[in-house]
């Protein structure tokens, strides 16, 4: 599970879930006390003494909430062939039909039906528009600051990502240290001792052969940090249809290779797939 892929809707369903259970406390329906009749003993009864209730609206509206969170943090899993989701979206609409019907029904409507109402109202829109309306479709926690650097490969800049933006990558035929192994070094000399004869002559041979066979290769690709706008599912390599997770907005991931229009992401446990929606991602 990833926090960070809670979104400003699933923030406003759990408020309302919140809401929803404080108001099955309250009074479901209220009475006029006469003048001169001690009332004090006198208490309306609450959700909790309606099971019927309890369960069609407030426990609904709850369990509704829950699945809607829980399939946000867990994509993929399906109820009857439903998304959580869905499924959680049709549990918070059945408890604000069956809230909106009882309010109007009871003659004296108490603060627990009338604000379980308004809580039902909340919570059906948040999970209904939650995924359709882009402002809430953000995430509720903000990104984090991209990692300083990338584990270089075999010949990186140390601290730099290699192909990072901003290293400074050594030119071809550039030779650095020519410490005692180096080619170039005499092989049979003392060490950071080199033949200045046959160092010339390598060099020579080297800035010949450059544009031949040194040249990288066009499509190396170098692995690079990014975050996505909005969550997107992340499928296995294997073609299959099914998402193995998805990439939450707020998250920094590794591209390792480029798979056609997509990228092959790897996600902070380890797991590998292709993201095939590239659009709006942010480089680290």
């Amino acid at each position: 599970m990833n926090i960070r892929s809670l979104t400003r809707g699933d923030g406003v369903v759990i408020g309302a879930a919140v809401v929803l259970f404080i108001a099955s406390f309250l009074d479901l329906s209220g009475y006029d006390c006469p003048s001169g009749v001690d009332c004090s003993r006198f208490s309306s009864p609450n959700a909790w003494d309606s099971l019927g209730l309890l369960m069609s609206v407030f426990l609904a509206g709850i369990i509704g909430a829950a699945l809607v969170v829980v399939g946000r943090l867990t994509p993929g899993r399906k109820v009857v062939g439903f998304d959580l989701g869905q499924f959680g979206a049709a549990f918070t609409v059945f408890a604000l039909w069956t809230a909106f019907w009882t309010t109007i029904d009871v003659s004296d409507a108490g603060a627990g039906l009338i604000l379980g109402l308004l809580a039902t109202i909340v919570l059906a829109a948040g999970a209904i528009a939650g995924p359709l309306v882009p402002a809430l479709k953000a995430p509720i926690v903000g990104a984090p600051k991209p990692p300083q650097a990338v584990q270089p490969p075999y010949g990186g800049q140390p601290g730099q990502g290699y192909g990072y933006p901003g290293a400074q990558q050594q030119p071809y035929g550039a030779q650095p240290s020519q410490g005692y192994g180096y080619p170039g070094a005499q092989a049979g000399g003392q060490p950071g001792q080199a033949d200045p004869a046959a160092a010339q002559a390598q060099a020579a041979q080297a800035q010949q052969s450059a544009p031949q066979g040194g040249a990288a290769p066009a499509g190396d690709f170098t692995p690079f940090w990014f975050a996505v706008p909005v969550a997107r599912p992340l499928y296995g390599e294997d073609g299959a249809p099914n998402p193995i997770a998805e990439l939450a907005p707020g998250t920094w991931y590794l591209a390792v290779e480029q798979r056609g229009q997509g990228l092959i992401a790897q996600t902070q446990d380890g797991r590998r797939g292709v993201l095939q929606d590239t659009t709006g991602i942010q480089r680290g």
